[in-house]
Parts: C-alpha cells; structure tokens; sequence
C-alpha cells in the first residue's frame, strides 16, 4: 500500500531530478521543497518556497506572466529574498524552454501532480462599452482605491505615482535609501513644470493629478493656478486635504471627472502617468481634446509608458491572459513612442522635445519594489495577503520589463501654435539657490550639482 507520505517523497525525489535537468538547461532554480530540502544554489538572492508537491507545475504550466502571477498570488509558492531576481530567474527558464533540453523538462514538470483549479479573486470585472466614462472611471477606481495606505508604503513622502528622475550621483545610491526617491520625485516634479516653462499668474490642467503633487508643487514654486482632475474618488479626497495642508486652496482646485469634460482652456497641461488609460483607439481623440483645451502658444507635457517594440500596441483590455490587465490595469493600453508622437504631431501640435526615461523607471521600480519589501507585513495587515502579493509581483514585473527594454517611459513637450520657449535647455537645470525644489517636507537642502 501506497501511503500519502510515500507519494510525497516521491514527488520530492522527482524534482531533485527535475532541479538537475533545470541546471542543465543553463538555469539552476534555487528551490525549497514542503519537506525542508533546498536545491539549487544556497547563496541565491531569492529562493522560491513550494508549500506542496503541485506548487512548480502550477507556477510554469503553463510559463506565462498570467500563470506566474496568479499561482504566487495564490499562496501556493512563497518567495524568499529579492521578487525581482525571481521573476529575472523565471523569465530566464521560460526563455530556456526552446533551448536544448527544455522540451524533456517540460515532460517532468508534467510528472508532477495536477494543481487544484485556480480560485478567482479581485479579478478586475468591467462592465459597458469600453472607454466610455463610467467604465473608465471604474477602471481607475480599480486600480487606485485600493487604499491609500498601500501607496503611502511603497511611494515617496509626496505620493508620486510615476517615473521618478534621478540624477547621477544617485547611480550607486541604495534603493533602500527612501531620500533618494524623494528628491528624485521632486527632480521631475520641478522637470515637467521647467519644461512646460511656467510662468506666475498662469493656469494649468493636470490630467490625472492623482494624490496632487504636481498642483501643489507647480503652484507653490512657479505661482500657477491649477485644476488637476481624477476619476478616484480616494485620490479627489486626499489630494484636496494636501491641498488645503499646503495653504494652496486658493490656487489649487481638484475635481473628481473625466478629462474629457473639462471645458476651460489652459496655458499649459501636463498628463503625466495618464494616457496609459486612455486606451489605443481612443488616443486621437485624447489629443484632439487636449489641443482644444490649450489657448494659443500653450504647451503640453504628454508623459507616458510606451511599449519596447516599434510596432507592438499592447491593448490589455482585448489580452484576457494578461496578469497585469486582469488584476491590475483593466483596459489599459501601450503604444510605441513614435505612435504617441505621430499622433501629438498630427493633431496640430508641434513637436518640441522627446525624452526616453526608461532606465529611470527601471531604478524607480527598484525603489517600489524594496519599499514594498521592506513594509510587507504592514501592507498585508492593510490591503490583504493576495493583494499585497498581486502588487509585490506586479512591480517587481515591471521593473524587470523596463530593464529588458520591453517598456518605456517618453515624456513628449509639444505646443499649440507658436510658443515662446527658451532657446535652450539651460534652463532645465537645477542650480545653486535653486536646490529647495529638492528639500524634505519643505526644508532646504545644501546647493548640490545634479
């Protein structure tokens, strides 16, 4: 007779084979069984933890993003050290599987026992025509009224949900180190309004203001009014009491709407981490009411993930085995940057500069991923186990996907009509006196070249 224990330890005996023929195949997984045996190299950055004898199975049968993210959302593998080395770890077998030996492996993970049928959990469930406002909105809400208390962990001081610039002497700079993302934060808070050239008395749109760091810091440092708009309501209500914090209620004004409903006209707008949302077909459209909502000489600040390839539109609304459009971004949408531009240029605007941020959102991801690391358990006491572990995973993702050039971040400045810009871009840096756009909870810091 056949015991469960039996069955078990035969199922651990195959996957030290199984670990072997990993190894042969050019990745050498570091693995910690149910039983307590750890395979693989001991002095890895992470160790994938399977807490039954199915767990490797579920986890690469099959090898997608989608089948990754939910069997580790699931509980049933843990990960032990660095998430981003795991899935640097992950996509490397993946790769591996066309490789010589990858079809045998394949073979032995089906030797494995069958994994339960998945539970499906805080999946995102849209309903109505796509893009129209009320999906939109719950799209956004889905996305960012998970709690505030998830962003307060993972972000800066000042809640910057995008790229952050950094400068070079932050290249050896830990990503531990939480002041180094909060002046990176502000760089490019005070790099969108330079380039945007913001003038006292002015007024700015800012689509997709989210928790209103840039109102607050355009309007404090280069005396702007400002209108940022969002469709979460968790955003609304927080931006306008860091608003009224700031002493800017005078100047600042959030509203919880569609940017398609906006009807005053601007100086300048800035959409920064936004268009993602907009969809792909509904870009032009994006454009056309931007362009509608400039006076003549203004200027925008189109900032935005793009995809890696030249001709890939990655539409996650239409890709049901997306991890990321499934869990995270319903109905977002990624198109290349000479796309987006294209698209700038022929809806009337100017094209006046392009800018490739992607290595800095690779270091920014660093720094959410650690953040998230370090503050786990707190975040798990907050949002629950399966959504801290969807956004462990999801950032952790990313940044991998920034650092293989799969994605990138552009910021494009354009204008409608003849703008007076400076003639050059002396004035995008940072110089002695200038350095308190830089300062913490708005302390001064010591003139520093950046």
């Amino acid at each position: 007779m056949i015991t469960h224990g039996d069955r078990e330890s035969r199922h651990a005996d195959a996957l030290v084979g199984l670990q072997r023929r990993f190894a042969e195949a050019g990745v050498d997984v570091p693995l910690r069984l149910w039983d307590g045996r750890e395979l693989g190299p001991p002095a890895a950055d992470y160790r994938l933890v399977l807490h039954h004898p199915w767990s490797l199975r579920a986890l690469l049968v099959p090898p997608t993003d989608l089948q990754i993210g939910e069997t580790y959302r699931s509980g049933a593998v843990e990960v032990e050290g660095s998430m981003v080395a795991a899935i640097e770890g992950l996509r490397r077998f993946r790769d591996g599987l066309t490789a010589r030996g990858g079809a045998a492996v394949v073979r032995l993970l089906f030797t494995l026992p069958r994994p339960p049928a998945p539970v499906e959990q805080d999946r995102a469930r849209l309903r109505g025509r796509r893009h129209s406002r009320r999906r939109d909105a719950a799209a956004v809400q889905h996305h960012y009224d998970v709690g505030d208390e998830l962003y307060h962990r993972f972000l800066d001081e000042d809640l910057v949900y995008s790229c952050a610039y950094f400068a070079e002497e932050d290249r050896d700079r830990s990503v531990g180190d939480r002041s180094v993302l909060d002046r990176a934060q502000r760089r490019k808070l005070e790099l969108v309004c330079r380039k945007l050239d913001l003038r006292p008395g002015e007024r700015l749109l800012d689509v997709g203001c989210g928790w209103g760091s840039l109102a607050i810091h355009a309007a404090r440092h280069h005396g702007v009014e400002v209108l940022g708009v969002t469709h979460s309501e968790n955003q609304a209500a927080s931006a306008r009491g860091r608003v009224a914090a700031a002493g800017l209620s005078d100047r600042v004004r959030i509203e919880l709407m569609d940017y398609r409903d906006v009807e005053e006209r601007f100086d300048a707008i800035a959409s920064v981490g936004m268009v993602e949302h907009v969809g792909s077909d509904q870009l032009k459209g994006y454009v056309a009411h931007l362009a509608d909502r400039l006076v003549d000489g203004g200027r925008l600040l189109n900032h935005g993930i793009t995809t890696g390839q030249r001709d890939t539109i990655r539409d996650l609304g239409q890709d049901p085995d997306s991890f990321v459009g499934r869990y995270v971004f319903p109905d977002g949408a990624l198109v290349p940057a000479h796309h987006m531009a294209g698209l700038i240029e022929r809806g009337g605007f100017e094209l006046r500069d392009l800018e490739q941020l992607r290595p800095h959102y690779a270091r920014t991801l660093r720094h959410w991923v650690a953040n998230i690391e370090a503050a786990y358990d707190e975040i798990v006491d907050h949002v629950g186990e399966a959504t801290a572990r969807v956004w462990r995973a999801y950032l952790a993702g990313s940044a991998v996907a920034f650092e293989r050039r799969e994605l990138g971040v552009v910021q494009i400045l354009a204008t409608r009509g003849d703008a007076r810009l400076p003639l050059d871009r002396e004035h995008l840096s940072l110089r002695s006196g200038e350095q308190h756009v830089l300062g913490l909870r708005g302390e001064h810091v010591q003139p520093e070249a950046v």
